[in-house]
């Protein structure tokens, strides 16, 4: 996170430096201190084997990283070792060194959908909320962005993060474990931001909306994917208690609900270029998802409903201008 530090003064974001700043020394302190403190970490940590990958591609399916001839059978054992201490792999999928990490969601996937609709992003700064992993921040490394910055306040993510970052040499791409609430306002500073399966957690999301508004530059690109339901009408689905065992989840609109919302928020030209139901090819278990997922949230006699009994998860991409 020093880098990023640096980084941000090189990009004259003066008016939030000084608060990112100390953001990010008492995260670094937290996150040293609880990698120092814990067993599991120092050991994956200190024994990450120190090569040099003989290819790595960012721009395939899965994010390949070198060859299983690159290492000796002693650092794939304890590689393979390390991936799997660090689960649960959300998004993905990855190859390091031949071990395939098939992650609970097939994010290219949904990759694919977005990617030719949106604006190129070659020397864009961009801002990916809810990072995970990292995966999309790596796969849009390839177009030469000037800079990612992902947020994302779940520290198994940051440490897979981590773990990547350790492998592929991306200088322009950074990670803050923070969430988008503890963020300084980056006041009209990114070219794009990307927003994909976050909104439905917000229980307030036209000011989420607004937020992500003041932090685009005039005729930004916001990339907006979340869960929303069938329907015509401006009306959201505001889930009891659960939803495909989620309590997390408050509003899921239709998608003229969803454009009403970020024209409340100042947004324009809005489209949507993409609505799909999510699948269990998409979404799967695997050996490096031990928890639950969609096939346990649907109803067994039922899988066009939830667990609930709503309507099964359905998710709309919509792309629009600040």
């Amino acid at each position: 996170m020093d880098k990023l530090i640096n980084r941000i003064k090189d990009l004259k974001i003066f008016n939030c430096f000084e608060e990112l700043k100390e953001l990010i020394k008492e995260r670094q302190h937290f996150i040293s201190k609880k990698i120092s403190n814990d067993e599991i970490l120092r050991h994956i940590f200190n024994n990450l084997p120190d090569i040099k990958p003989s290819n790595i591609d960012l721009d395939s399916d899965s994010i390949s990283i070198g060859k299983a001839t690159d290492l000796n059978n002693n650092q794939y054992e304890n590689l393979y070792k390390s991936l799997q201490a660090i689960g649960p792999w959300r998004k993905g999928p990855f190859d390091f060194f031949g071990i395939h990490v098939k992650s609970e969601w097939a994010s290219y996937i949904k990759w694919n959908r977005i990617k030719d609709h949106i604006t190129p992003l070659t020397g864009r700064r961009i801002l990916d909320i809810g990072c995970s992993s990292g995966y999309y921040m790596f796969r849009m490394s390839s177009s030469k962005p000037k800079m990612v910055l992902g947020i994302e306040p779940y520290l198994t993510f940051y440490y897979q993060y981590l773990l990547i970052r350790h492998f592929i040499n991306a200088p322009d791409i950074f990670f803050v474990p923070i969430k988008l609430e503890e963020m300084p306002n980056f006041n009209y500073y990114f070219d794009t931001i990307f927003c994909m399966g976050i909104l439905y957690h917000r229980k307030s999301p036209i000011d989420t909306l607004k937020q992500i508004h003041m932090n685009m530059v005039p005729g930004g690109e916001l990339v907006l994917e979340t869960l929303v339901i069938e329907g015509d009408e401006d009306i959201a689905l505001f889930p009891e208690d659960r939803y495909a065992k989620m309590r997390n989840v408050f509003f899921i609109p239709t998608n003229r609900c969803l454009t009403s919302w970020l024209k409340r928020a100042g947004f324009k030209n809005i489209r949507c270029v993409d609505t799909s139901p999510t699948t269990l090819t998409e979404q799967r278990k695997t050996e490096w998802i031990k928890t639950e997922t969609l096939e346990d949230f649907l109803d067994q006699k039922d899988p066009k409903k939830t667990i609930e009994g709503y309507p099964a998860p359905l998710r709309s991409v919509l792309i629009a201008n600040s």
